[in-house]
């Protein structure tokens, strides 16, 4: 039986479309059951309309709190029964109670090779800071922000003179590879969280996230 995976979003969407593409294959070990995105009229939610996939907008606009945006979010999730929650550029601070109810089952993308550059703007501080590689790092959350185990990072050069969407185009490249392999990954249960850290195949995986330059994307 194929996980079930929900994706949360705020705004285009093109991990989801990634992760989307991957399900098509016919030996995917996922599919995506749901969209939902705390913003209304984003591209994201088109893309999982086109792909037939149930998209929910819960405006975050509508609570007076995270605490209360978090637990009506939590109802909507469960409705549901995922295996897996995404993140897919999900703009939002998860509380606590948010990411200990899901423990386990939270996976985050992140476009700077962390532990560097938590937060945002990430592609112009790697620039400002004189770096000659940036990239992208997927992870599993936990409450600290940006700050759960690394699954697999993806590195790309940054060159003399490049901007910041420059630099954010060959991130989102990166990005769009490595995703929908994690995904995959946990659908298989090689993949898990256990004692706060990452293993893949049993295996604790470094700091950096599985260590092979030689991965198989897909």
């Amino acid at each position: 039986m194929r996980s079930r995976i929900l994706v949360l979003i705020s705004g285009n969407g093109s991990n989801l479309q990634a992760i989307i593409n991957a399900c098509k294959s016919e030996n995917y070990p996922g599919e995506v059951v749901a969209v939902i995105s705390n913003k209304a009229d984003v591209y994201g939610l088109t893309r999982a309309q086109e792909a037939n996939i149930d998209a929910q907008v819960l405006s975050h606009q509508s609570f007076d709190s995270r605490e209360n945006y978090d637990q009506a979010l939590m109802k909507l999730i469960d409705g549901y029964q995922p295996d897996l929650i995404v993140l897919a550029g999900f703009m939002r601070i998860l509380t606590p109670a948010f990411v200990q109810k899901y423990h386990e089952k939270l996976l985050n993308i992140h476009p700077s090779l962390l532990p560097k550059y938590q937060g945002l703007n990430t592609h112009q501080r790697a620039i400002d800071a004189g770096d000659t590689e940036h990239g992208v790092s997927v992870h599993f959350v936990t409450e600290e922000l940006d700050g759960g185990p690394v699954i697999l990072q993806a590195k790309v050069p940054i060159f003399k003179g490049d901007i910041a969407d420059e630099l954010a185009a060959r991130v989102h490249e990166q990005e769009h590879r490595i995703y929908p392999l994690v995904v995959k990954w946990f659908c298989q249960q090689r993949l898990v969280m256990k004692n706060e850290a990452a293993l893949f195949d049993g295996n604790l995986l470094p700091a950096s996230g599985y260590a092979s330059e030689e991965y198989n994307y897909m």
